[in-house]
């Protein structure tokens, strides 16, 4: 049962699992972001447009049938917003990241530089366990 345990701390305490757990941190407030562009920005003018803010009443009736096809339509176009808004954020973070100059790339660590690091952090991990 201690090997297990010593097994699984190790597990929770791999970099690349805290990495995750940051993103689907990061990923979770900028959902909230994004929801209030889409209910605020997008929607109102969704709205102007089509007449109405809100899909989620529009059904199908088809015989004893209700087809709630508004509801997938909000979600479709919540989604779509979502894409594209990733899309602009990569897109304007690619073109920042190019603009960096000869000078800050050239402090930028080789990779055996980092393989070096990782290696030794790995050895004093070792050591400490």
């Amino acid at each position: 049962m201690s090997n297990l345990w010593n097994d699984f701390k190790k597990f929770l305490m791999q970099g690349d699992l805290v990495a995750i757990a940051v993103a689907f941190i990061l990923g979770a407030a900028f959902k909230s972001v994004v929801d209030s562009l889409v209910a605020n920005v997008f929607t109102p003018i969704i709205g102007g447009i089509f007449g109405q803010t809100d899909f989620s009443g529009l059904t199908l009736d088809v015989g004893d049938i209700r087809i709630g096809y508004g509801a997938f339509l909000n979600t479709v176009i919540s989604f779509v917003i979502i894409g594209l808004t990733l899309f602009v954020i990569v897109k304007v973070y690619e073109k920042m990241k190019a603009m960096r100059s000869t000078e800050e790339k050239a402090d930028d660590p080789t990779e055996l530089d980092v393989l070096t690091e990782i290696r030794d952090l790995l050895a004093a991990q070792q050591r400490g366990a």
